[in-house]
């Protein structure tokens, strides 16, 4: 039997090579487009076929996304600082890419677009949970560039006729996270201090939160998306545990010393009103932040 094609787009990346690896355990034929600009090429699982390949050649992608029935797009240059730094270079890859992604995916007539969006795109809002109805307020071009990729999704839905659904990621953790650079992610940030035997860098007071939610269940979200009879109109959707935690808690739960540096500019919290996710995919986070830290502690001999 002819297995169902997926692409995964930036499928090197931390949740990219996590959800590659999960479409090929259930049986999807997957190929994996990435320019190695933010991972190696070692993180392509087993089984995958590897097109080394720049999202806004639109024309390149044609033939890879040939006989797909699902794109999964996850290729971006992620992180605030960094799309403030180099705001050209970012729009390019998260604005142009996306539209190159969604006109490729139109012209090899995908079945579904699933969008990975950022819940940066809130920006500081006055009520918490965060719910998909409040206005965006992106505070860096990383923040709107992503918000834009959704408005296009769901224009190609409204314009172009092709399925699409973007999820808004909140606070990603979980194996093979990056520890790097000063915007790194917190908790692999925490781990990476910790195995070198430094103490936590916690900016500011330590009391702001943060939804973090395990890849695992980013991954989940992602399948139960392509499947969904209920989306495929260019709906937004929070992808976030529902609950969060501070800074400082995190810290407690990795264990050790701390050492507090200045702060910076940055939401003060947030947190993830998860019901649309529940009631249009059927989904809701299954790994506590708890249970995840204590896995990733193991994993690293903590």
């Amino acid at each position: 039997m002819e297995r169902t094609k997926a692409v995964v787009t930036g499928g090197v990346g931390f949740i990219g090579s996590h959800l590659a690896a999960a479409l090929l355990k259930e049986g999807y034929s997957v190929a994996v487009v990435d320019n190695l600009s933010g991972g190696k090429r070692e993180k392509v699982p087993e089984g995958a076929t590897f097109f080394e390949q720049d999202i806004n050649d639109t024309a390149a992608l044609a033939p890879i996304m040939a006989g797909a029935k699902f794109v999964f797009h996850l290729a971006a240059l992620p992180r605030v600082q960094y799309s403030i730094e180099h705001p050209v270079e970012t729009n390019r890859a998260n604005v142009d890419g996306t539209v190159s992604v969604l006109k490729a995916a139109h012209d090899a007539g995908v079945a579904r677009v699933i969008y990975s969006a950022s819940s940066s795109a809130y920006g500081d809002q006055e009520v918490m949970p965060l719910t998909e109805d409040l206005s965006a307020s992106p505070k860096s071009p990383y923040g709107l560039q992503k918000y834009i990729g959704e408005l296009y999704c769901r224009l190609w839905s409204d314009v172009f006729g092709l399925p699409t659904v973007s999820l808004r990621y909140f606070n990603v953790y979980g194996p093979g996270a990056s520890a790097e650079g000063a915007y790194a992610l917190v908790i692999a940030k925490f781990l990476k201090q910790r195995t070198q035997g430094m103490p936590m860098t916690i900016t500011g007071d330590g009391a702001q939160t943060r939804d973090f939610t395990h890849v695992r269940d980013v991954v989940r979200a992602n399948m139960l998306a392509a499947g969904s009879q209920k989306v495929g109109k260019g709906e937004v959707i929070n992808i976030g545990a529902g609950r969060n935690a501070s800074v400082a808690r995190v810290a407690e739960l990795i264990g050790g010393p701390v050492e507090h540096v200045s702060a910076r500019l940055e939401p003060r919290d947030t947190l993830a009103d998860n019901t649309r996710a529940r009631e249009l995919l059927g989904w809701q986070p299954s790994v506590s932040l708890e249970d995840g830290i204590a896995e990733l502690k193991k994993s690293m001999n903590l």
